[in-house]
């Protein structure tokens, strides 16, 4: 018998119904979930980044944006830096290429004790745009547990938030399913989870003197970030995922960065992991998804009906029947519905069509 995605002490009495087939339903396939420890009620992930535009030679100015963000990410006067981060890049549709780090924390306080002890926090406030060869973002979101779930295809090698794992669950019974999404959220036993769907106009971001913008969070915005890692795969998998799994991701990436608002998607970055010296993807084969949907239920309706998904849904099936179910590619997903308080966003000196400011156009 599979175990569940949900721990024992976020369990409880269910008024809305699980999206199980069945009782007694086993998955195709075993996937595993983070066990956080009891004591750990929140999370932070951070998203700090660097845009430059198009043709701007950014080779010295990225070094030098990421040696700024570095030295207080690595900060020996802070007590609490991340537990992990690590550093992503993409080159997004309007040609300015983005190189981020994502930074995870325990919790809410320790992550602001960071902000301040480092300097980050100070050096923030004091950024304008023109004295700067390039834009920058802050795109920070405070789950609980009880509104995050994370889902991998092994128990061996933590991605993301599962650096602050203290262990990998059994294989968990909620998954492969049409709705196993919400079935792993521990607050959807009692919450709808339903978002804001007003038109975009009502979200207009406020504009601050010199390219500072800040955008309020939206009630129940759901964050998923969705990784692959092909690095370890047998060379045989690497050509098959490659030529098929590869070019299907990314088409289904594309899709909701330049026609996401249709489908309730706010913005989405297909990023690659980068090497930490030298910022380049070459040699690391790791990428992942990151997208912001009005509710879960506007990402739960791209997954199960749109075609650009479940051209990704079906072939990896079709993938791993190949493989004779002996896959090597690793992958993963933490997913996260928020309260207003828990996102904070904020843009200087970036294009409108950066992160959550596309939602205010």
């Amino acid at each position: 018998m599979s175990a569940s995605a949900i721990p024992n002490h976020l369990k409880c009495p269910r008024t809305l119904p699980a999206q199980l087939p069945s009782t007694d339903f086993q998955p195709p396939y075993p996937s595993f979930s983070v066990r956080f420890p009891e004591n750990v009620s929140e999370l932070v992930l951070a998203i700090i980044g660097a845009q430059f535009k198009p043709g701007s030679e950014p080779g010295a100015a990225v070094g030098a944006a990421r040696s700024t963000l570095t030295a207080f990410l690595t900060s020996s006067t802070s007590p609490t830096l991340p537990s992990f981060f690590e550093w992503a890049s993409v080159t997004d549709n309007k040609g300015f290429y983005n190189v981020t780090a994502l930074a995870y924390w325990p919790s809410r306080i320790a992550y602001e004790a960071w902000a301040e002890q480092s300097g980050f926090r100070k050096w923030w406030q004091a950024l304008l745009p023109e004295d700067s060869p390039n834009g920058w973002f802050l795109e920070v979101f405070f789950p609980t547990t009880d509104r995050f779930e994370t889902l991998f295809n092994t128990d061996a090698t933590p991605e993301g938030s599962a650096h602050m794992g203290e262990a990998m669950s059994e294989a968990v019974q909620e998954h492969g399913y049409w709705g196993s999404m919400r079935d792993r959220i521990p607050l959807a036993q009692t919450d709808g989870l339903a978002g804001e769907k007003a038109p975009p106009g009502d979200f207009t971001a406020p504009a601050a003197a010199a390219g500072r913008v800040v955008v309020p969070g939206r009630k129940n915005l759901a964050v998923i970030r969705s990784g692959q890692d092909w690095l370890d795969t047998t060379p045989a998998e690497r050509v098959l995922y490659l030529e098929t799994m590869h070019p299907v991701v990314i088409k289904g990436m594309d899709f909701l960065r330049d026609h996401g608002k249709g489908v309730g998607c706010h913005s989405c970055r297909f990023m690659e992991i980068v090497d930490p010296k030298t910022a380049k993807a070459e040699g690391i084969d790791r990428t992942f998804g990151l997208a912001y949907f009005d509710e879960l239920a506007s990402l739960e309706k791209w997954c199960k009906e749109h075609p650009t998904h479940l051209a990704i849904f079906g072939g990896f099936f079709q993938y791993a029947k190949k493989l004779g179910n002996n896959v090597t590619l690793r992958v993963f997903h933490e997913v996260m519905v928020l309260e207003p308080e828990q996102q904070y966003f904020e843009y200087v000196g970036c294009h409108p069509g950066t992160g959550m400011l596309a939602a205010s156009q």
